[in-house]
């Protein structure tokens, strides 16, 4: 059996090799928890910073002609970009500018915009929003056949009847009817079966009398 003393000196031993990593562990893992805890808050706070810069973005339309203050919305977009930059805030704020430059008629400024967002997107669905977008710009530029490359392959199936709908438009401004009919038809076919259906309908019918 132990003496008192041997079990001590048995303890000192073990406290020697092991203690002081378990305690270095300890505090380790302190720092981990409270470090999180920080992160956290960090993260709390910018998307905070950044939803109160995009409502004020947004709330540059309130004004009695509806038109955007230019200087301003230049200011705010700016301070998205660059206090929350690659954040979904600052993406969604560049979709904004860019659809402030279209109603301006500044679509190259417009597509800029879409550009810096379709290179770096926060997510899939602000990739579908920019590219579909951009296609837009591009056409309305009479660049219809950029535009189509642009939207080329399958598009996630919620996005999927709004770019096959789009391809269309830009095949009928291309004078590709057949092809512009069978987009239709695809588009069409990806849509809810409960989804309105009449403005695509129309556009269908429309070709289908062009051929008559």
């Amino acid at each position: 059996m132990q003496t008192e003393e041997e079990q001590i000196a048995e303890l000192k031993d073990w406290w020697q090799r092991n203690g002081k990593p378990l305690l270095t562990g300890g505090v380790l893992a302190l720092a981990v928890v409270f470090g999180w805890q920080a992160w956290q808050k960090y993260q709390a706070n910018q998307a905070q910073g950044a939803s109160i810069l995009y409502q004020q973005l947004l709330e540059t339309t309130l004004t009695p002609s509806g038109t955007p203050d230019a200087a301003k919305v230049a200011e705010l977009a700016g301070k998205l970009k660059s206090e929350f930059a690659g954040s979904h805030y600052a993406q969604y704020g560049s979709l904004f500018v860019a659809k402030v430059a279209v109603e301006a008629g500044k679509l190259d400024d417009a597509a800029a915009e879409l550009k810096t967002v379709l290179d770096k997107p926060a997510d899939d669905t602000l990739a579908e929003l920019a590219r579909q977008r951009l296609a837009r710009v591009l056409a309305a530029q009479g660049k219809a056949e950029d535009a189509l490359k642009l939207l080329e392959g399958d598009a996630d199936k919620a996005f999927a009847a709004s770019r096959e709908e789009l391809k269309g438009d830009f095949l009928v401004q291309l004078g590709r009817a057949d092809e512009a009919h069978a987009a239709y038809q695809k588009a069409k076919a990806a849509l809810p079966e409960d989804a309105a259906v009449g403005g695509l309908q129309m556009k269908i019918d429309d070709l289908a009398k062009g051929d008559a």
